[in-house]
């Protein structure tokens, strides 16, 4: 991404509402109890790495950034280690973890999905999890993307099927940020619609950001109790290497 953008993200990450709503949903997924390190392959400015070492002190969390300058800040912020280099090569050994997280990153220009899986593969180990979040439909493109260099969006049906053409097992995949949805759609298709509009990465006010943070707990809270949703701005998707 921009320099500037990596700025907003980590400005924004530990109160805007959407971050918490993302963390807390990869948080309700994720297997606690993995056998062996947690990477966040691609993880910007560390804003997941810092909750997850919150939530769970007892895992071992590593991080991969392509921007030397985001991962740097990474470090400092989560207290871990954090590397430097691409998801498409991912600088680590064979089966070195037994959970990956990605989350919005095969989705960018730079990222080439299928090698990414690949790498995602082979690092992890037999039985690892993947926990990979995607923004939801290519129609749903707007200057946001053009601002985070986002260039594909994905449905959950296509989010399996990619995740099974790559090897992974056991593959679960829902839309979340489903509630806001219709504000969502009338945000980036209406009111910044303008292709040289800023991205959406901003703290709305203090009580708009409490009211957005309470819909995605109900949301949470709806989903665990049984219901799912037929569109979201984005899908998260679990799977298992084999």
């Amino acid at each position: 991404m921009e320099d500037a953008e990596y700025q907003l993200m980590d400005e924004a990450e530990d109160g805007m509402w959407w971050y918490r709503a993302l963390h807390a949903g990869v948080l309700r997924v994720l297997d606690p109890d993995r056998d062996g390190p947690v990477l966040d392959a691609g993880c910007g400015t560390g804003g997941f790495l810092m909750r997850l070492r919150q939530a769970r002190p007892a895992v071992r969390a590593v991080g991969l950034e392509y921007a030397p300058a985001a991962a740097a800040r990474a470090r400092a912020k989560a207290g871990v280690p954090v590397a430097v280099g691409s998801v498409n090569a991912v600088p680590f050994a064979d089966a070195a973890f037994g959970g990956l997280v990605n989350l919005d990153v095969l989705c960018h220009t730079a990222a080439e999905p299928d090698r990414a899986l690949a790498e995602f593969r082979r690092v992890l180990r037999p039985g690892g999890m993947l926990v990979v979040n995607l923004p939801a439909f290519q129609w749903l493109y707007s200057a946001h993307d053009i601002r985070v260099h986002t260039k594909r969006r994905f449905t959950a049906g296509g989010v399996r099927a990619m995740l099974a053409a790559a090897g992974f097992t056991k593959i679960r995949a829902h839309y979340w940020n489903s509630l806001l949805f219709p504000l969502m759609v009338a945000q980036r298709k209406v009111l910044a619609r303008d292709p040289g509009h800023r991205s959406d990465v901003a703290p709305p006010p203090p009580w708009l950001n409490r009211s957005l943070h309470a819909v995605t707990t109900l949301e949470r809270g709806l989903m665990a109790a049984g219901l799912s949703y037929p569109a979201g701005g984005s899908v998260l998707a679990t799977a298992t290497r084999p």
